[in-house]
């Protein structure tokens, strides 16, 4: 059985820190409607939820485990701590007494990897070179400088592919007229041969201010655009730098991401404020980081 440190606090560890075993052993216990004990729609309210937005996750494979998802992005407050003390606030002890062993230990791998200076990601030695390189001298964009400072960008672009030609018009309309901003745009301006989701974490992490997803029905089933999304969310829980700007361009037959509709949305597909579209998101986007 895994004992925590008595020194950590569990209200400042992060809900990222529970791994999937833990996540899916909650839903167990808290996805079936039950009449005795509470249920994940008990969890729900105790945590902040609205009935509108307690509703949006029923339809949820997993809506225990939507919820803790959503709430992670959400607030900053949730954190491990928290969680333990909202199942005891609905009366939810034996789920606390069940996981807490499973809890304590994924609380203690986490306190561990943060311990841990993090290492780049292993690479072939290049043959005529002994002097170490990292990530960033190696050059992971188009106009890097192996030997200088990190290409940075006003934002990232978050997409698929099936909405390049949106992505497009965003390049015209923010990079080439008098707004002269920087956009990242994976496939024009990253160098191949690297791995995907490091790059993708040190672009949105270190070299963009911000991050613009671009929504639509095949957003939804793409696997990149909700790594992406998910990452950055968080990196500022309940949006508190106003770091992602969400962007709906074309009507859509499916739900709207409800991990996103507690964020001001950017909406092209209304006539009446098309006018106004692009110079809210060019202003959005040219804010100094120091406000992030």
């Amino acid at each position: 059985m895994a004992c925590v440190d008595s020194e950590v606090n569990l209200w400042s560890i992060p809900l990222v820190a529970l791994n999937v075993t833990v996540r899916k052993k909650l839903a167990l216990y808290l996805n079936p409607k039950n009449t005795v004990a509470a249920d994940w729609t008990a969890v729900a309210e105790a945590m902040g939820f609205s009935y509108l937005e307690i509703k949006n996750h029923e339809a949820a494979r997993s809506p225990a485990e939507s919820v803790l998802e959503n709430w992670q992005a959400r607030s900053s407050e949730a954190s491990v701590g928290k969680l333990l003390s909202v199942l005891t606030e609905v009366e939810r002890k034996d789920v606390v007494e069940d996981l807490r062993p499973l809890i304590d230990e994924d609380v203690r791998r986490y306190c561990e990897r943060q311990k841990k200076p993090s290492e780049p990601p292993l690479q072939v030695a290049e043959v005529d070179s002994c002097v170490p390189r990292t990530l960033e001298k190696i050059g992971i964009t188009l106009d890097d400088d192996p030997e200088g400072a990190p290409e940075l960008f006003d934002a990232f672009i978050c997409y698929c592919h099936s909405d390049f030609e949106f992505v497009h018009e965003m390049i015209r309309e923010l990079e080439q007229t008098e707004c002269r901003l920087k956009l990242c745009v994976f496939d024009r301006d990253v160098l191949p041969g690297s791995c995907v989701w490091t790059i993708t974490s040190e672009l949105i992490e270190k070299r963009c201010k911000r991050m613009v997803v671009v929504i639509s029905d095949e957003y939804l089933d793409s696997d990149a655009c909700d790594f992406q999304t998910k990452f950055a969310l968080s990196l500022c829980p309940g949006a508190r730098g106003k770091r992602l700007i969400p962007v709906k361009y074309k009507p859509m037959s499916r739900p709207f991401p409800s991990i996103l509709r507690f964020l001001t949305i950017c909406d092209y597909t209304r006539p009446l404020t098309q006018d106004w579209f692009w110079k809210r998101l060019a202003k959005a986007l040219s804010q100094p980081a120091s406000h992030i």
